[in-house]
């Protein structure tokens, strides 16, 4: 370090950290320290404070049981007609915003292919990895036998062309390294390097789409208001959110029904949502300049990008889940169907809401009836014995709450969260979708009640944003501080603990009031790897008519 660089880090304070028993980290808080705080909306004390979640960590939670049909998931069949039309009414009005965090990079994606790039990469090395079994490398080799199948193939083929080589060649040639950093790198396409949802999912007779471009294609079928105008928000990450934007300025009439007009509309994670990094003694991590590091927050952090939309009801879907056109029609449906159905809750709690406000005489019963029947919500032991006033007082806090209505599938063994019934501290019980790392998994009980789930979470969730009079609700309220993730990264080559916020739709939104609703395995098709783009469920139109493989299948 510098002279000059030295000076701006002249010690102001020393902070301690108790990290456990006995045990106190002292670090100290320079000009550099503060300043890089203040830059994140953070105080030193605040500071303090987010350290302190490495030394206390957060508690499980309690699963009651999980969710099953006919006990907190409901099947929307007998009045889908009624639902339909309430979503139908409610996107015209403009009420309806499409929210797809979209900020994760392509490279979880591509990780076996990155993998065998990193070393030996043609064809004789890779077969004879492959005959040993390494998966990485049989991966490969499938990849490279169907590559035509991609809906990207033919942008590869571009990049190769512009330098003087054959895809075809490459291919017969075992060339499969090169082929590899021109699909990877900034040779080429450079998708390892690119968000997930830039790069192409599905081919049609004419052109591909990418994630992006499928959700643009999906909001035109469900949240397009009476003028024609569809309105879809992402969550990117800061270094492309200029590239994302210039991918979708221009929305081709291709993918787009005659008439539709998207807003489309981006934001990256906020700073001041970021966490700071602790070594494996509890000490903050600095870089090689001595500044100090701090992670992005985990998608619990959207919680204020969703917030700063100011958006009436907001579907939220991942990035990587779509499909191409000839499939969307049942997803597209049941994406209705929840809209509608809470539509009909949202209205029946602004009911009670204004019931409640006015104190007529049948408000109080009315409205216990309905948290009780309808939401499921608990209601204190003493409540009977409450006077009126105390009865109005907790009723309205139930009801006025952000509503979501979580669309789940059927438990086939994928990893991830799912629909529970959970025990808060204070003993009463209520839906939340939960996650394994939520749970003590050493409590024999607590696994067993995990292992009975009979749904999973696909992230397909419809949110109502506003209250009874039209106000957005602060969302910060709802969200609960004693869930969080600490989990293990390396930095620099060294071991360090990262704090992640409660999960935008676990603890971000443990204090809403929440429904579950069966919807068609079909409409959960997630692309987490790129051999995910093979399955029958992302072919586009055109691939009837694909070009055959390129090699024998018999060599992988």
């Amino acid at each position: 370090m510098q002279d000059n660089d030295r000076a701006s880090f002249d010690t102001l304070d020393v902070w301690e950290q108790r990290l456990g028993e006995g045990c106190i980290v002292s670090f100290t808080l320079t000009a550099a320290d503060r300043a890089a705080l203040a830059a994140r909306g953070l105080t030193p004390e605040k500071f303090s404070t987010l350290l302190s979640h490495f030394e206390r960590g957060f508690p499980p939670i309690r699963l009651d049981r999980p969710c099953t049909l006919g006990d907190g998931i409901a099947v929307l069949s007998d009045d889908a007609d009624r639902y339909l039309r309430l979503h139908a009414q409610a996107a015209a009005a403009g009420r309806v915003t499409k929210f797809v965090p979209a900020s994760g990079a392509a490279s979880r994606m591509f990780r076996a292919l990155l993998s065998v790039a990193a070393g030996p990469a043609d064809k004789p090395p890779l077969s004879a990895k492959a005959a040993t079994g390494d998966a990485d490398a049989r991966t490969a080799l499938r990849f490279v036998d169907e590559l035509d199948r991609f809906a990207f193939s033919d942008d590869l083929r571009t990049c190769l062309a512009r330098d003087g080589y054959r895809l075809d060649r490459l291919v017969s040639e075992g060339r499969y390294a090169l082929l590899l950093r021109y699909l990877l790198t900034p040779a080429g396409l450079n998708y390892a390097a690119m968000p997930k949802g830039l790069v192409a999912f599905h081919r049609y007779a004419d052109h591909a789409r990418s994630a992006f471009e499928e959700h643009l294609a999906e909001a035109a079928e469900y949240a397009c208001d009476a003028a024609g105008v569809a309105r879809v928000h992402f969550t990117v990450s800061a270094e492309h959110r200029e590239t994302v934007r210039a991918h979708l300025d221009h929305p081709s009439l291709r993918y787009t029904p005659s008439g539709v007009r998207f807003e489309s509309t981006y934001s990256v994670q906020k700073p001041a949502t970021d966490t700071p990094a602790v070594d494996t003694d509890g000490a903050p991590v600095r870089d090689a300049r001595g500044a100090l590091v701090f992670r992005p927050g985990g998608h619990g952090a959207l919680l204020d990008n969703l917030e700063a939309l100011d958006a009436d009801i907001v579907w939220i879907k991942n990035i990587d889940n779509v499909l191409p056109d000839r499939l969307r029609s049942p997803a597209t449906r049941s994406t209705k169907l929840l809209c509608g159905y809470l539509v009909e809750l949202q209205q029946a709690a602004f009911s009670h809401l204004v019931q409640l406000d006015r104190r007529g005489p049948q408000a109080l019963i009315e409205a216990g009836a309905f948290v009780r029947d309808r939401l499921a919500l608990h209601l204190p032991a003493d409540f009977a014995s409450m006077t009126r006033e105390a009865q109005r007082a907790v009723l309205t806090d139930r009801l006025n709450r952000p509503l979501r209505v979580c669309g789940v599938v059927q438990n086939t063994g994928l990893p991830g969260g799912g629909p529970f019934w959970v025990t808060a501290a204070d003993g009463t019980v209520s839906r939340q979708l939960v996650e394994s790392s939520q749970v003590e998994m050493d409590d024999a009980e607590q696994r067993a009640c995990w292992a009975q789930a009979t749904h999973f979470n696909p992230v397909d969730m419809v949110c109502g944003m506003r209250d009874h009079t039209g106000r957005p609700f602060d969302l910060d309220r709802f969200r609960d501080p004693t869930t969080g993730f600490i989990s293990e990264k390396s930095y620099a080559g060294r071991t360090i603990r990262a704090l992640e916020w409660p999960g935008l739709w676990n603890g971000g939104m443990a204090g809403w009031n929440t429904m579950f609703v069966e919807i068609p395995a079909a409409a959960f098709q997630p692309v987490k790897t790129v051999l995910d783009l093979l399955l029958a469920e992302h072919r586009g139109l055109a691939d009837a008519t694909a070009s055959p493989p390129l090699t024998s299948r018999e060599d992988s």
